[in-house]
C-alpha cells in the first residue's frame, strides 16, 4: 500500500458538486492499493500513519499525533499513485490493485483507523472526485507498507 499523507487545517471531497466527506484538524490520505497488498499491509499502514508524529507541539516541534491534537482524517482512493510514467507519456496502471480488491483493502483500512479512535470522513471510491485542502506546513509525506 502506498498513501501521500497531507498535515491540513481542513479538507473536503466533492462528487457530481455535492459534499461527501469533509474533516477539520488532521490528515488528508490519498491511498493506493497494490496487487498483492492484504489486510496485514492495512493494519501496518494505518498504525503507523495515525501514529505519525507530525503536529506541533507547544515548542513548534513536530512532536505530536494524530490522535494527540485530536484530528480527523479524511482517506480518498488514488489507485494512480500506482502509475508508472518510465515509459512513453501515457502512465500504466498495471500495479495498482484491481478494484473489487482495492476497494475491499480501502474500506478495511478506513475501519481500522475508526477503531484506533479516529474520526474519519471518505471520499466515494471509483467516483471522479473534487478534493480541496488547506495544506498546514505544508507537511506532505509518502508512506508505504514495503
Amino acid at each position: 500500500m502506498r498513501a501521500v499523507v497531507q498535515r491540513v487545517k481542513s479538507a473536503r471531497v466533492k462528487v457530481n458538486g455535492k459534499s461527501v466527506g469533509a474533516i477539520n484538524k488532521g490528515l488528508l490520505v490519498l491511498l493506493g492499493v497494490a496487487p498483492e497488498d492484504t489486510s496485514k499491509e492495512v493494519e501496518y499502514l494505518a498504525k503507523k500513519i495515525v501514529g505519525l508524529r507530525i503536529f506541533e507541539d507547544d515548542n513548534g516541534k513536530m512532536n505530536l499525533s494524530l490522535d494527540e491534537v485530536g484530528g480527523e482524517m479524511l482517506v480518498v482512493s488514488q489507485f494512480t499513485l500506482y502509475g508508472d510514467c518510465r515509459k512513453g507519456r501515457r502512465p500504466s496502471f498495471v500495479g495498482a490493485a484491481p478494484p473489487e480488491l482495492a476497494e475491499k483493502l480501502y474500506e478495511e483500512f478506513v475501519n481500522v483507523v475508526d477503531l484506533l479512535g479516529i474520526k474519519t470522513a471518505t471520499g466515494k471510491f471509483g467516483a471522479m472526485m473534487d478534493v480541496s485542502l488547506v495544506n498546514q506546513g505544508p507537511v506532505t509525506l509518502i508512506v508505504e507498507s514495503k
